[in-house]
């Protein structure tokens, strides 16, 4: 449809803090979390993207276009020797 927008997305509402750890683990590196007063001075300009909470849905992409995911999730994707070899 003209002008629509559609979000080819499995998963919905994924937390930073979730993929940060799967990447601190695959990396060996550790991860903690950080108060909003902190986040500033520790992402610098991204700290305005990290403290977002705006999760992608798929539910008008399914239903409109009839599209369904058939690949693996974020998490388990980010969890693969894909990005990180074992």
């Amino acid at each position: 449809m003209a002008g629509a927008r559609y979000h080819a997305v499995a998963d919905q509402g994924v937390p930073l803090k979730t993929i940060a750890e799967i990447i601190g683990h695959r990396l060996g590196l550790p991860v903690k979390s950080i108060s909003a007063d902190e986040a500033p001075s520790h992402f610098g300009w991204f700290a305005r993207f990290a403290s977002m909470d705006s999760p992608a849905s798929s539910e008008q992409t399914r239903r409109e276009l009839g599209w369904q995911p058939t690949e693996i999730g974020l998490i388990e994707d980010l969890d693969s020797a894909t990005y990180f070899p074992d």
